[in-house]
């Protein structure tokens, strides 16, 4: 989630919450935050329409992954960054149940690829035999010249 984003939803400017990690910069290590270079930020810009505003934004934004966030609840300490920080995380839960689920579903649709592709196999080559047996008997040829019995 991208530092906007998550001072808008602990009800403190975007300046205060970056000030708040600046102190704490040793509780944020790489992957628990890191900065969009310039080219992420126009991507995220050009690909999002709602993140419009940073197109014109002289600083690129932090990002914060899940422990970042939950990071964040030590170092803006208030009763709703606490509530804010618990939404979160069970949306977080949320997400990789739903993606734990499409896992398991794509696997079970790879599966039924695998099962469906033998059994194409196995229906060409039914099909080939019916074409054989539908196939007129070839006539046998007589054969040219003279045979003695």
């Amino acid at each position: 989630m991208i530092d906007v984003d998550l001072a808008r939803l602990y009800e403190v400017s975007t300046k205060a919450l970056n000030q708040a990690v600046k102190r704490n910069i040793s509780r944020f290590p790489d992957d628990f935050m890191f900065r969009l270079n310039k080219d992420e930020k126009n991507k995220l810009v050009t690909i999002c329409d709602r993140f419009e505003r940073l197109k014109y934004s002289t600083v690129n934004p932090n990002v914060f992954t899940e422990q970042g966030v939950a990071m964040l609840s030590t170092v803006l300490n208030s009763e709703r960054a606490i509530q804010v920080n618990i939404a979160i995380m069970r949306a977080f839960v949320k997400l990789r149940q739903i993606i734990s689920t499409n896992k398991e579903l794509a696997l079970k649709l790879k599966q039924l690829e695998r099962k469906i592709e033998k059994h194409d196999t196995e229906i060409h080559a039914i099909f080939e035999a019916i074409r054989q047996l539908m196939a007129p008997p070839e006539k046998p040829k007589k054969s040219i010249g003279f045979h003695a019995n």
